[in-house]
């Protein structure tokens, strides 16, 4: 640390920051987004790659001598955008409040200054780490100089350099000037891209040497070659980062100058407050609970804890191993008395129906854990105490419902110990949920959630056991660094806990979406995964094989359209068919500028040609056949004959379930091929499965929150809604709607609630814009209720930055305020939608906790197998079929009392598709 030097290319991240955040706005509007990126990264990069010496160097407004030589140096940038330039003086602010010195230096770029640096700093025998994105500045790596870029979390040394580039540091210049530099409008030479470049300078050692042989490079490249031999030296001299800069204007010596300083907290409270940095605050507030910002109110700590005891995990952690009988007994005594205990697995995969117990970590308070290996397997592992002795001392306390405990995704966990033959019990916090009801948009594993409320970098899973072809399984870790991992994991969820609690507490909504819908169904989705569904291996096989045969004559009808054989699956080799050979329309072009081929352009294209539609039809077919028949038998567990999906809670914004492994909710239906792969989801012989849907619900929901009295109505008559809407719209009684204008008013009644335009109903339906914006106008001139919850909920969101569902869930909406129009419209469109969704995810949960604890306190052996959207199914034995019929509708019902009522259809079948 005494002999390194840290140094940020503070202007490649600021760009790179505003750029990649959202448009985060402080309370009085202010832009923060870069502000945002900037602080999190210095942060993150000092207790990364801990430095005697830091500096952070941005570029300086004027004119440098790359300017005097070519006056076209950069011309193609774009000037800074002004929501950029705001935050660029607050930036300067809060880096050097953060202890960070500042170089800006008039007339020098900031890679120059930052090349010298590294130049000096290595003859002083220091090592110097180089914080950037530019790629330019690989030329000054060495033995004593490397790359970080944290926001791709590359590392360059010597040997990173040559396996990016293909050439070591000291030929990144000559590799850059012959492939130009199109970001600084730097011209290479035209047509050598990064391979010709790499084969050249392999051939003929440097550019010198390639200049020199130019005569001997035939073919275009070689004719544009030697038409940029009076140019290169130029290029050169601007691609040439300068390591002898007159720095002593700005510093009189690295040690001097450049010593990385503390925080000053009581400044940064002060801009952590002004611009609405809501956590770091929070979390500097408590490092420093003496200090006091005007105007700001210090949040209280979560019950039971006080001062800084979850600010950051303290240096005098005590991290038991436990592998003798005495010790467990100890711990046993421990956790048999704690108010809460923080707990965690290890286990020799993440596939939560096969995987084995390697150990148990568990903490009773702040850096008080333990780590209980049971089946470390290395050579020379010392002794650990049996599974079987462990998991039968443990039993009681895991399966008793009073002995409180917490957890990150104790779902997963809970299979872990079902696998061994232990009930999971007491479950009362989870901290991956909890991250998900406060801020559902955000990142929710351990490690950004450490970094975010604790401001404390964990031991990473890759640090431990490795990753891609070199990884171990956590079985060969061994035991010290295992327990430094797995207790850590225990101590930080515990902690994180203690810092999160209050945010969900000190909010009813919140507290009534973690507490009674996110928790218990945690509960329900492990036991739904472990239930699985019954696949007909053979019925898919046979499938497989028809799609296969379907296949290949579409393969054959579209050599035919095309007149020649072609690749399918070539997006280049298709456009070159479509606009040079058939000459088709261009629809759109992607972002490099090509014609698209996407399925929005094959799907425009398919309305008037032949080949889009038959490429269509086969992208559709080879899904099916790699996606559901050829995959789905060899999902099947073989220990219990079924396929089990894992629902994750914690991944849409508008609190929908996600299914994974296989995907249970992106089984086409809108196909005959689609609907058939449901037949082959079986009830066992003597059952049936049973489906029950809400039907309409989302509309249901729209009429619930806009209070419309139309919409009102119709629901509470129970008449077909889209015939109510057509209706109103058209102006004809109920009874003289016609097929045509209910489908009109079906996809206007889900596209408006979806946000859709008059650009995209008219697509939709076929017609002018000028038409479908009448349709919209006189919608909402019978409709007016929707409307003005409409115009509502866009002024909520631009203010609260979210919307709420019907029960109080947040729905964020980061590019809300955005400057550019197409994020920001995007922001609003899902304003409108995510209340209805989220209320329709909330419902859907709060039925499948009904259904689950019915089928339990009446004791039935039906059970639920698969949530899928707004429609849950379930395996029904014959003889309980009849009540499971009659009393599913009434329990999804009456999860709410809406304005409307709620309506479940439900089906039965011997298969999904016949259930559905």
């Amino acid at each position: 640390m005494q002999k390194t030097l840290l140094l940020v290319d503070g202007s490649s991240y600021l760009y790179r920051a505003f750029h990649a955040l959202p448009d985060l706005r402080s309370p009085d509007g202010h832009p923060t987004g870069a502000m945002h990126g900037m602080v999190n990264m210095l942060r993150r990069l000092r207790a990364d790659y801990p430095a005697a010496y830091i500096a952070c160097v941005f570029d300086a407004k004027g004119k440098t001598f790359r300017d005097d030589l070519y006056p076209e140096y950069k011309a193609t940038r774009a000037s800074m955008p002004s929501d950029l330039s705001l935050q660029i003086e607050p930036i300067h602010e809060a880096v050097r409040a953060m202890g960070w010195p500042i170089l800006m230096v008039e007339g020098v770029e900031a890679d120059d200054v930052i090349g010298t640096l590294c130049v000096t700093a290595e003859k002083n025998g220091m090592d110097v780490i180089v914080s950037t994105g530019d790629k330019d500045l690989a030329q000054l790596v060495t033995a004593h100089v490397t790359l970080i870029n944290t926001m791709s979390n590359e590392k360059l040394d010597e040997a990173g350099v040559l396996a990016k580039f293909g050439v070591p540091p000291n030929r990144i210049i000559d590799y850059l000037t012959l492939i130009g530099d199109t970001v600084d409008n730097v011209p290479g030479v035209a047509k050598c891209g990064p391979k010709t470049a790499v084969k050249w300078l392999a051939q003929y050692d440097s550019l010198d040497g390639v200049i020199a042989n130019a005569d001997k490079i035939t073919g275009a490249v070689g004719a544009n070659l030697k038409a940029a031999l009076d140019w290169l030296p130029k290029g050169r001299e601007l691609i040439t980062v300068k390591t002898d800069c007159d720095l002593s204007a700005h510093m009189m010596s690295i040690s001097e100058t450049l010593v990385a300083r503390d925080e000053d907290h009581e400044s940064l409270l002060g801009f952590f407050n002004r611009y609405g940095f809501k956590t770091l605050l929070r979390e500097l507030s408590a490092m420093t609970p003496s200090s006091k910002v005007p105007g700001q109110t210090t949040p209280a700590a979560p019950e039971g804890a006080t001062g800084d005891m979850f600010a950051t995990p303290p240096a005098n952690v005590k991290y038991d191993l436990v592998v003798t009988e005495a010790q467990l007994d100890e711990w046993l005594e421990r956790i048999g008395k704690a108010e809460l205990v923080s707990l965690d697995t290890e286990t020799t995969s993440l596939e939560p129906m096969t995987a084995q117990l390697v150990g148990i970590s568990m903490a009773t308070e702040p850096g008080i854990a333990c780590y209980i290996p049971v089946a470390h397997r290395y050579q020379g592992a010392p002794e650990q105490l049996s599974r079987d002795l462990v998991l039968e001392k443990l039993k009681p306390w895991l399966e008793d419902p009073t002995k409180c405990k917490l957890g990150q995704n104790l779902k997963y966990d809970a299979h872990i110990f079902a696998n061994h033959g232990v009930i999971l019990r007491g479950v009362v916090h989870d901290t991956l949920l909890q991250s998900y009801v406060f801020e559902s948009h955000r990142t929710h594993d351990m490690d950004s959630l450490a970094m975010r409320h604790l401001n404390h970098k964990t031991i990473a899973f890759e640090e431990v056991c490795g990753k891609g072809a070199n990884m171990i399984c956590f079985d060969q870790v061994e035991l010290q660094r295992a327990t430094d991992y797995a207790a850590e994991d225990a101590d930080i969820t515990l902690r994180l806990h203690m810092a999160m609690h209050g945010h969900v507490a000190g909010d009813e909504g919140l507290t009534a979406i973690y507490n009674k819908i996110e928790l218990p169904t945690a509960v329900v989705l492990q036991k739904i995964e472990r239930n699985g569904v019954l696949i007909d291996a053979g019925l898919l096989a046979t499938q497989s094989d028809e799609l296969g045969a379907r296949i290949v004559e579409l393969e054959q009808k579209a050599y035919e359209l095309a007149e020649q054989p072609f690749n399918l699956g070539s997006p280049k080799q298709i456009g070159e068919i479509f606009f040079n050979k058939l000459k088709l329309p261009v629809v759109k072009k992607t972002p490099s500028g090509a014609p698209s081929t996407d399925e929005e352009v094959l799907q425009k294209l398919a309305e008037d040609y032949p080949l889009p539609k038959i490429l269509l039809e086969y992208r559709g077919m080879a899904k099916l056949k790699s996606t559901y028949t050829d995959k789905l038998p060899k999902m099947i567990n073989p220990q219990t004959g079924r396929v089990h999906t894992n629902y994750a809670q914690a991944v849409a914004v508008t609190g929908r379930l996600a299914s994974n492994d296989p995907n249970l909710q992106n089984i086409p239906i809108r196909t005959a091929e689609g609907r058939r792969i449901r037949e082959a989801f079986i009830a066992p012989e003597g059952s049936h499965l049973v489906s029950a849907d809400y039907s309409q619900i989302e509309l249901r929901i729209m009429a619930h929150i806009s209070g419309d009295e139309a919409m009102l109505r119709a629901f509470a008559e129970g008449v077909d809604i889209h015939r109510a809407t057509a209706a109103e719209i058209f102006g004809v009684p109920p009874d003289e709607v016609n097929s045509e204008q209910r489908r009109y008013a079906k996809v206007i009644n889900f596209g408006l609630i979806y946000g859709m335009s008059a650009f995209g109903l008219a697509a939709n339906l076929g017609i002018d814009r000028t038409a479908a914006q009448n349709y919209i106008d006189r919608y909402f001139a019978r409709f007016s209720g929707v409307k003005q919850y409409m115009d509502e909920t866009r002024l909520e969101a631009k203010a609260n930055g979210f919307v709420k569902t019907v029960f109080g869930r947040r729905l964020w909406l980061p590019e809300i305020n955005s400057p550019n129009g197409p994020r920001r419209q995007g922001a609003e469109r899902a304003a409108i939608n995510a209340p209805m969704q989220g209320t329709a995810a909330d419902l859907i949960k709060l039925a499948m906790i009904a259904v689950q604890d019915w089928l339990e306190k009446e004791n039935l052996k039906s059970r639920m197998i698969m949530q899928v959207h707004d429609e849950l199914v379930l395996e029904v034995p014959d003889d309980e079929l009849a009540l499971v019929r009659e009393t599913l509708p009434t329990l999804m019902a009456g999860v709410a009392q809406l304005k409307v009522p709620l309506v479940a259809e439900v089906g039965v079948g011997k298969n999904w598709e016949e259930a559905h």
